[in-house]
This record gives structure tokens, C-alpha cells and sequence, in this order.
């Protein structure tokens, strides 16, 4: 938001930003063995994505790491995860948060385009670590657009929602967790203007984005962990080929062995012959 190039001095644009001066050379640091604690409750929750404070604590000392739940929360939270479970008690949405309903129980899904997802994860690098988030079609299980980002900030989430509509149209249903990067205004914004009907996940539900959380799982486990990427350049080329390959020559078993462009484009050609 302070441009350095403009007119303004960066003092004035910074009172009238109401932020302080100093906060423009602010870089926050990170150290290694937080890193490293980082790294390995994102694979203990990629394991096993039930796991809460208490589980992950034991599963850590089991690894020879012993931290206290309050570190383990903290960092579950930097990472934006949580155990996937039913919870007894409904934690109350954000403030001025529109509440969409979840409409995909007990609905088949039987066409591309029917239903489109997103969500984001933590991908670790060496010495630092990124966010991914990607927009899967549910049917063929097709990524259909994907972006890195620095912070949690809804931005990278909403470029990926417009390349994807640029690229295949719109969805009948776009479906979504209660994050602030999906019910900001920006989001729901896109969304709402090209008449895709919004559909989030119920608090606490396991099961309502499957299909992401199991993408997740197969990038991690067959790229990230195995690349250990060095720089956001590096891992960003190395995700490219690895969601072609994932897109265009990796067999799924709940698509009968056929690549997810397999099953997206034979019925997108099917549709437009029609």
C-alpha cells in the first residue's frame, strides 16, 4: 500500500495509513528450530488430520520433541489448521461474516463443473515456508488454477478464482471452508458476480472438502516432502510440473486409472457438442 516511488513522503503516507514508520522495515524472523517444529506438525497433521493439541503433543514426544500445548496451538494456527472432528460446541463466526449454507449433503456429484473447491495449506521451505492454495473441480478431480503466497491475505486466493472462470467458466457450485480468505467481500465478491451459488463447509465437519484435503496430502507426499525446496522460485517451478503430472499423467484410482484432464475435457467437449 506505501508506495515509495509516489508523491507523498512515507511519513504522511504512513499517518494516513494510521500504521507506524518503522513497520515499513519491520522484517519478522522466524528461527530454525521453530521452522523445523513447523515443518514437522504439518507432517504429523498430513498423517493424521484428527490430530489435535493433545495427540500432536504425544505424537512430537514420540519423535523426541517435547512442547507444551499452548506452542503447538500456536503453531497449528500460524499454519491455519485445526483437528477434523465433530465438535459439541459451534465456535461463533467473524464479525459482519455473511453465513452461506452447506448444500452438498447427500448430493451426487455427477458432471465437471457441477462443483468447484478451494482451501489453502502450509508448504515448508528451507529456511522459511509458503502458502498454496488450489481450485479443483470435484467430479474429474482436475486443479484448475493455483497460487503461492507469503501471507494469509485473501488476494492469492482470489487471482486463483479468476484464472480458473478465465480459463473454464463458472461452476454451478463453488465450495468453500468458513476461512476469512473465502468469506471476504473479495472473494464472495467474484463469486456472486458471475451467479455461482457459494457453499460452505459446516464448522467442525471431517468431511465436507475431501477432495482437497486428499489433494493435499498427494503434494506433500509426492512432491514436497521429496523435493525439500529451497527458495518460493524453486518450489513454485517444481509444483508446476508436478500438478501437470498430476493433471495429465497420474492415474486415479477413484477415476477407474484415467488423468483427471481425461475425465474433465471428454465431458467439456461432450457439453459443447450438445
Amino acid at each position: 500500500m506505501v508506495d515509495c516511488s509516489g508523491d507523498l513522503s512515507l511519513s504522511r503516507q504512513c499517518r494516513l495509513l494510521q500504521i507506524g514508520r518503522t513497520s515499513l522495515y519491520y522484517k519478522p524472523h522466524i528461527s530454525a528450530a521453530k521452522l523445523e517444529l513447523m515443518a514437522q506438525v504439518d507432517e504429523l497433521y498430513t498423517e493424521d488430520p484428527t490430530r489435535g493439541t493433545r495427540r500432536m503433543c504425544g505424537a512430537l514426544k514420540k519423535r523426541g520433541v517435547h512442547v507444551g500445548r499452548g506452542k503447538v496451538r500456536k503453531i497449528m494456527r500460524m499454519l491455519g489448521i485445526a483437528a477434523i472432528y465433530r465438535k459439541p460446541n459451534l465456535s461463533k463466526p467473524a464479525l459482519n461474516h455473511k453465513i452461506y449454507p452447506y448444500l452438498l449433503r447427500n448430493v451426487p456429484i455427477t458432471r465437471v463443473n457441477q462443483v468447484w473447491s478451494t482451501d489453502i495449506t502450509y508448504i515448508r521451505l528451507n529456511g522459511g515456508f509458503v502458502y498454496l492454495t488450489a481450485i479443483i473441480d470435484w467430479y474429474s478431480r482436475y486443479v484448475l488454477a493455483w497460487r503461492l503466497s507469503t501471507t494469509l491475505e485473501p488476494g492469492f486466493c482470489v487471482e486463483a478464482l479468476k484464472e480458473a472462470i478465465d480459463k473454464y467458466g463458472c461452476p454451478e457450485i463453488f465450495n468453500t471452508d468458513q476461512g476469512s480468505q473465502f468469506t471476504s467481500e473479495e472473494f464472495t465478491g467474484v463469486l456472486e458476480n458471475h451467479d455461482i451459488t457459494i457453499s460452505m463447509d459446516g464448522r467442525g465437519r471431517a468431511l465436507d472438502n475431501v477432495f482437497v484435503e486428499r489433494l493435499w496430502r498427494t503434494v506433500k507426499h509426492e512432491d514436497v516432502y521429496l523435493k525439500d525446496y529451497q527458495s518460493i522460485r524453486e518450489c513454485r517451478q517444481g509444483l508446476q510440473h508436478f500438478f501437470e503430472r498430476y493433471n495429465y499423467r497420474r492415474e486415479h484410482q477413484s477415476l477407474d486409472y484415467n488423468y483427471p484432464a481425461e475425465v474433465y475435457f471428454s465431458q467439456v467437449d461432450v457439453a459443447k457438442a450438445a
